[in-house]
């Protein structure tokens, strides 16, 4: 089947199966590898990108059902070639450590502070609360975000798309 949607503000058509997952789409089809594929169970969050706005597991969506829809995958962070606040926030306070749970948590982070520039540790905590790390231990994922949240608005990107 042939499925088209808007990828990163571009539109894409593809030929597809029909059960084909949006996650394999995105990073078989359009090489757009930041959205990782963790494990196979829709637990661990690692593929979250936005479907029409919201966050989403990437994983638990076919590709055919995102067709005439938007996404938007990590690498729709960084614009003009400057890194989104939550991008600087995972370096400054070493929100990542192996990386691989970090396009995840940094998409449902810039979803969480296009709806509410100044959360709450708690807020943040809740927010991530379906996605899991197994080497940071969340507490500098919450200073990131925070950071994020406090450098907002001074960086020309702005966050929200």
């Amino acid at each position: 089947m042939q499925v088209s949607m808007i990828v990163n503000g571009e539109e894409v058509t593809r030929e597809i199966e029909g059960r084909l997952l949006l996650v394999h789409f995105l990073r078989d089809h359009l090489g757009l590898t930041g959205t990782h594929w963790g494990c196979d169970t829709s637990n661990c969050g690692t593929c979250v990108v936005w479907l029409d706005g919201e966050p989403v597991k990437s994983c638990t969506v076919l590709a055919a059902m995102a067709g005439g829809h938007e996404v938007r995958t990590v690498e729709d962070l960084e614009r003009g070639g400057e890194l989104d606040p939550v991008q600087r926030g995972f370096m400054e306070c070493h929100g990542l450590q192996c990386g691989f749970c970090t396009p995840g948590m940094m998409m449902t982070a810039r979803a969480l502070l296009d709806r509410n520039p100044d959360p709450s540790e708690e807020e943040i905590r809740e927010a991530i609360s379906g996605q899991i790390c197994r080497c940071t231990g969340y507490a500098t994922i919450v200073r990131s975000v925070k950071w994020a949240a406090a450098h907002e608005a001074s960086t020309p990107a702005g966050g929200a798309s």
